[in-house]
Order: C-alpha cells, then sequence, then structure tokens
C-alpha cells in the first residue's frame, strides 16, 4: 500500500549545501545549462517515483507504452525509488547535476529546492489553458513566489473514521464537524465509556496534524514577513484549546511521547472513538480488528471556523539540469491528464487533481451496498472544494513544528503559562 499521507519532511541540509553552491551559479531565467543534445537524437528521459512498484508495475508498464507509442522520438526510462531513499538520491543526483529528468515528489520537498533552481519553471513551459484545467488550489500548492516549480498529480485527503458502538454507549447521534464540538463529544464519551475520543500526537519528529488544526481555526502560523504569525488571540486560543483537552484527562497521556501510528493502535483496540486518517486504512483496521471495522463508520473531516479541510498532493517535478525540458514536459503532463489521473485514481484509491477527471461518476456515485472505502472515496471527493495544503512551503518547517510543539508541550504539563507559551515559541522561530 502506498503511504500518501504522511510523507516525511526531507532534511539532509548537507547535501542542500552542496546543492546550493551549485544553484548560486545558475541564473533565474529557465535556460538549461547542461550540453543540448543533437536534433535528430532520440530523447531517452528517466522517470522517478516513489515506491509504486511492483503494486502498479503493470499501471505504469502500460502507461510508457502508450506514451513511447504516441510520441516515437521519445523513450522513457522507468525507476522506482524507496520512500525512504528519495531524498537522499535526488539531492544527490540535482548536486551532481546528473538528475533524471521527471521526478516524483510532494511540494513540501520540491519548494525547498525550488527556492535553489532545481526545478525548470513550468510557467514558460505549460499553456495557461492546460494549468487551468487542475485544481486551484492544488496547482498553486506547487508554486513559490509566484513561479510553478511542479505540476500535480495524485491527492489523498483526511476522513474522520468512527466507532458507532462508542458513540451509541455515548448516547452521541451523530459524529462532530468541528473541533469545538469534538472537545464536547470528548468530555461525553469519557463519562459514559472511559474511553477517550481521539488521539492526537504533539511529538515534534511526526504528524503535523495539529499545526493543521491551528489553521484550521484561524492561526496564521508566518506572516508575510517570514515571523511568527501565531503569537495573536487565535493562535493563544488553539494553544488553550489543547492544553484545555490534556489537563481534562481528555487526551491519551501518551500524546507527547508516541507518533500517529498510536492512534491506528488506539482505534483497533476499541480504545478511541474516533480517527483522522484516510479510507484506505479501513482495510488495516479490517485485518487487524475485524470488530472494530464492522463498527466503523466515514464522517467528513474535522475543521475549524474556517471550513479548511487538509490535502496531501504528490506532485511531478522536472529538474532545470534536464537535456530534454521539452521531452519531459511532455511526458509529465500526459502521467497527469485527465484520462490518466482517472486510471491510476481507481487502481491506486487516490484522488485526481484534474477538475475532469475529480467530476467523473466514479467520485459522485456508489452502489446502494456500497462498501465503508467507496463511500469514503465520495466524501473525500467532496472535500475537495474546500481542500488546500495547510502548512506554509517553508524550508524550516520542522525547525517551527519543533518551536510550537515543545512549548504547547510544557503548557499542557503546566510548566509554562499559554501566554508565555506562545511567546517563547515565537521567540524561539524568529530568532533561529
Amino acid at each position: 500500500m502506498i503511504q500518501l499521507r504522511k510523507f516525511q519532511q526531507m532534511t539532509v541540509w548537507a547535501l542542500i549545501g552542496l546543492l546550493s553552491s551549485w544553484v548560486v551559479s545558475c541564473s533565474t531565467s529557465n535556460v538549461n545549462t547542461a550540453t543540448k543534445p543533437a536534433a535528430s537524437e532520440a530523447a531517452t528521459i528517466e522517470f522517478w517515483t516513489m515506491q509504486l512498484q511492483p503494486q502498479f508495475t503493470n499501471y505504469f508498464q502500460s502507461l510508457i507504452a502508450t506514451f513511447e507509442s504516441q510520441n516515437p522520438s521519445i523513450k522513457v526510462k522507468w525507476v522506482d525509488v524507496p520512500w525512504s531513499a528519495m531524498e537522499n538520491k535526488i539531492l544527490t543526483a540535482v548536486s551532481a547535476k546528473t538528475p533524471p529528468d521527471v521526478v516524483n515528489l510532494n511540494p513540501d520537498f520540491a519548494s525547498q529546492l525550488a527556492g535553489r533552481n532545481a526545478w525548470l519553471d513550468l510557467d514558460a513551459k505549460v499553456p495557461k489553458e492546460v494549468r487551468s484545467s487542475y485544481l486551484p488550489n492544488i496547482w498553486q500548492a506547487s508554486t513559490l513566489n509566484s513561479k510553478t516549480f511542479g505540476i500535480p498529480w495524485y491527492l489523498t485527503t483526511r476522513l474522520t473514521i468512527y466507532n458507532t458502538d462508542l458513540l451509541k454507549q455515548a448516547g452521541i447521534k451523530k459524529p462532530p464537524a468541528t473541533y469545538a464540538e469534538i472537545a464536547q463529544a470528548a468530555q461525553q464519551i469519557k463519562d459514559k465509556t472511559g474511553k477517550y475520543a481521539f488521539f492526537a500526537t504533539f511529538v515534534p519528529q511526526d504528524s503535523g496534524e495539529v499545526l493543521e488544526s491551528f489553521v484550521q481555526m484561524g492561526v496564521t502560523l508566518i506572516n508575510a514577513e517570514g515571523k511568527a504569525g501565531f503569537n495573536s488571540p487565535q493562535g493563544k486560543a488553539a494553544f488553550q484549546y489543547w492544553v484545555d483537552l490534556y489537563k481534562k484527562g481528555l487526551l491519551p497521556k501518551e500524546s507527547l511521547t508516541q507518533g500517529h501510528r498510536h492512534a491506528i493502535d488506539l482505534y483497533q483496540s476499541g480504545e478511541t472513538a474516533f480517527l483522522a486518517s484516510g479510507p484506505e486504512f479501513l482495510k488495516t483496521i479490517s485485518n487487524n480488528a475485524p470488530k472494530i471495522a464492522q463498527a466503523s463508520a466515514i464522517a467528513p473531516q474535522i475543521t475549524g471556523d474556517t471550513g479548511k479541510k487538509n490535502v496531501a498532493v504528490m506532485n511531478i517535478v522536472i529538474p532545470r539540469a534536464t537535456k530534454y525540458p521539452d521531452a519531459a514536459v511532455k511526458f509529465a503532463l500526459f502521467v497527469t491528464n485527465d484520462e490518466n489521473q482517472l486510471a491510476f485514481a481507481k487502481a491506486a484509491n487516490v484522488l485526481p487533481s484534474t477538475i475532469k477527471s475529480l467530476a467523473d461518476s466514479y467520485f459522485k456515485e456508489v452502489p446502494n451496498n456500497a462498501s465503508t472505502v467507496e463511500k469514503g472515496r465520495i466524501i473525500s471527493a467532496q472535500q475537495m472544494q474546500q481542500a488546500e495544503v495547510l502548512t506554509p512551503k517553508i524550508k524550516d518547517f520542522k525547525l517551527l513544528q519543533k518551536a510550537i510543539y515543545e512549548n504547547l508541550q510544557a503548557a499542557m504539563l503546566g510548566e509554562k503559562t499559554v501566554d508565555k507559551a506562545v511567546e517563547d515559541a515565537a521567540q524561539q522561530w524568529d530568532n533561529r
């Protein structure tokens, strides 16, 4: 199963330092510094994906064969890279000026190298009418300083998986839709069943879900100057929200020490009523805890007053050092066109990023006897109207998360007041 929801932030800054020494000498234009091949030379482009073999080998072999038959002067060499190896491999290849021609990354990591001119500027390569075929919010996720560095590919968005038996025991008739409602439900579930409503992790190296909740509650994490924007009434209210839940005993104590994987374990064991995750995890739950899976249903993602919903984006980027920029762009647009996005979404149980493919009946209609996973697909697609990448595309994102999480933990443990925790987190970020 491809791990779509939680692609870890890349942090190999020593290699990025090597890359910086290269890009300093490069202009910010779209001029390719690599030696141009002869006009008559056939283009063989190298395409890197992340851990999509062997599950999707047949899909990509067929995709590439179709592309090559339509473009006989272009050959495609497909290389699948393990998740754990991609950060080192792409940083090394780019800094050595020997990158692949087309690369499957995500906006968070790709934006870190986009600021160093590693990728082709696609605004000059992709016509406006083609750009407009993608979901606007999703296209925006692969832009930096008003320049496009990536083409959107496949998407996932969180849903709320909930245990109907626990809600019934607690006297809750419908699942909560907002953070305010889930806080009320948490107290009711604890009082009636002794269980927890949900698990959230405050481990700095793990999930950014809590930071996303800040944005959904109306918090500006980083202002226009790059300084802490969360030292505000909204930021203090978000800190207070999580502190109150913890101090009231409505969050498991291991929230401070365990990562997101523990959330799945607790839900599977019947100790929590809600799990924020993708519908693909229902298959895991079904295998590990059939009774819990049988009692599970799906609702839209919990959000704040803003109504914003999270989305995880996978995109395709093209290194500036490619020898074949036009062929690379043509292949990237082929991989992500309406027809191929729809086919891959069906094969991989993900969402497409083009308007036409998302409008397909596959994302709107399910049979009366539809499974929970099939129903989840419809809810996920509906969320795309409000979905966006909630956290900022910045090089030091993990430092921001660390500053907020560590000070939030201190407030939860009573070591600091909320005001002091917010102030210290802001100073830690601004003085990094």
